[in-house]
């Protein structure tokens, strides 16, 4: 009968210590968080590995009149390891747009000379995983002197930086003006 008793008494013991052990929010005090980050919960700057996108303008038009407003599509695919927020974080209340990722576009010569800077821009709807794709309609507006041209997209967290000041390609199209 006393090594029964003896049995129960040194199982509620281990439940006593198990349960003491546990950490906030019922983590154990074993588990390692550092190697799961949190989640970006306030908007913010990406890290500069995060600056990796493949853009790919899948039905760009050859030919555009001058001055024409087009929607193009983009596609997108996050070529980094890093997760990105489309907002900058996984709540972002500012109504200035700071740290959403959006596609934009802008118009160059031939020779890679700048015809204009600040097109079109639209915001990517939904979070990106690494390696996860989707696809944005870019309204652009047609250079307004007929001649050959370069349709250039590029990616931008607003008010941080383009993808490609941090190394990452753009989507090129060479696009005809006519009149």
């Amino acid at each position: 009968m006393r090594v029964g008793k003896l049995f129960a008494v040194a199982g509620v013991c281990a439940l006593l210590a198990v349960g003491c052990s546990r950490g906030p929010a019922g983590n154990t005090a074993g588990t390692n968080s550092a190697a799961t980050p949190a989640p970006a919960r306030t908007p913010g700057p990406l890290p500069d590995a995060a600056f990796k996108a493949q853009l790919t303008l899948p039905d760009a038009p050859a030919k555009l009149r001058a001055g024409q407003k087009e929607t193009v599509q983009v596609h997108i695919k996050n070529a980094s390891d890093v997760f990105w927020w489309s907002r900058g974080g996984e709540l972002n209340e500012r109504t200035d747009n700071w740290f959403y990722i959006a596609a934009g576009n802008r118009w160059l010569k031939p020779d890679g000379s700048l015809v204009t800077d600040m097109d079109g821009r639209y915001g990517i709807s939904k979070d990106l995983k690494p390696g996860e794709e989707t696809e944005v309609p870019l309204l652009v507006t047609a250079p307004k002197e007929p001649g050959d041209y370069i349709l250039e997209v590029d990616l931008v967290q607003e008010q941080v930086a383009w993808f490609s000041d941090k190394g990452s390609p753009t989507a090129r199209a060479k696009i005809t003006v006519v009149r």
